[in-house]
């Protein structure tokens, strides 16, 4: 069984990547009109070999580029000849899955700067002053 390898923990295996072929479009002459080159990739990442938090965090960062069906679609028609095509949407692919591969950094809370919380309080007390002034009456009966 053939394995495409993300990187050196994540492998995902090829029979779950299926692949239609389709006329691309910009120029090239006749031979665009013959010629099935543009490569599109359809994967299901619910059903796929990933582990599990991989997985989990993909489908949160790219809800919105899944179909209703639950399955990613990917396209390429940047190169002429549709094997490149091809790569290019399984190295479309193995980007997608590499930027959620390694879990997020955890922030680490720290306590706000002198001078940042000295900038926030003249910053406030400049808004109250202003608005202090505006309910401020000057009387004319003097």
């Amino acid at each position: 069984m053939n394995r495409i390898y993300i990187n050196e923990k994540v492998a995902l295996d090829a029979a779950e990547l299926s692949f239609t072929f389709a006329r691309s479009g910009g120029p090239g002459g006749q031979n665009v009109n013959k010629v099935c080159s543009k490569a599109v990739l359809r994967w299901y990442p619910a059903a796929s070999s990933l582990p599990y938090d991989v997985k989990a965090r993909f489908l949160s960062r790219y809800a919105s580029r899944l179909t209703t069906g639950g399955e990613m679609v990917i396209a390429s028609q940047r190169f002429a000849s549709q094997g490149s095509n091809q790569q290019d949407c399984i190295d479309k692919l193995r980007e997608l899955i590499l930027a959620v591969s390694e879990p997020p950094q955890l922030r680490r809370a720290t306590r706000p700067t002198y001078s940042s919380v000295q900038d926030r309080l003249q910053s406030k007390g400049k808004t109250s002053s202003k608005k202090q002034n505006r309910s401020k009456r000057i009387s004319l009966d003097d």
